[in-house]
């Protein structure tokens, strides 16, 4: 058996030196040539934001609630929040149309004014998403018009707001509080709030 073996080697060793002899052996340098491949990948999205439709008060959630630390010369703020609870996307824009309600719901006397600043900018909300807009008032210094004693006005506990498309949505004031001046509400334009 270990004759085989031997034999097979020296036939093997002899095929190599022929190859070798004939130029079939030897270095061969082979060059592989780079290639660059750009793919180009096209995504279509839906632009929600520009196909959009105004907001409806069924589509809205709200509150109005006092911003801690706003008090001074004789003002207070409060931020009224709107949040889309629908599954597109609408869109707010300008300042909030709104009426105070009382506790029983009762229309309180409301003037929304504009408290100045940019323009009404469309505010595209997606599902889940907020808007705000910040309203300074008076809660007890009265007014032409207001109860001289006691509460300038009853208290507030409902701001009713009349987004762009319709409908009301209702928010609730939070602490409830008098409106002084009739119920002058100084709003900036609603933005943007995530």
């Amino acid at each position: 058996m270990a004759g085989r073996r031997t034999a097979a080697g020296l036939v093997l060793a002899a095929l190599a030196l022929t190859a070798a002899g004939c130029g079939l052996g030897g270095t061969k340098t082979v060059t592989l040539h780079a290639r660059t491949v750009t793919t180009t990948v096209t995504v279509t999205t839906t632009a929600s934001t520009t196909s959009a439709k105004p907001c409806t008060g069924q589509q809205l959630s709200g509150t109005f609630v006092l911003v801690p630390g706003s008090a001074g010369a004789g003002q207070i703020e409060y931020a009224l929040t709107l949040t889309n609870t629908f599954q597109g996307a609408c869109y707010v824009r300008g300042i909030p149309k709104a009426t105070l309600l009382g506790v029983s719901g009762a229309a309180l006397p409301t003037h929304v004014t504009a408290a100045g600043g940019g323009g009404p900018t469309r505010v595209v909300l997606e599902p889940g998403a907020s808007a705000v807009a910040h309203a300074r008032f008076s809660p007890d210094v009265p007014g032409q018009g207001d109860s001289q004693s006691g509460a300038c006005q009853p208290q507030a506990h409902t701001l009713q707001v009349s987004p762009n498309g319709g409908g009301v949505t209702d928010a609730a004031v939070r602490p409830a509080t008098s409106v002084c001046e009739q119920g002058t509400l100084n709003f900036e334009t609603l933005g943007y709030a995530g």
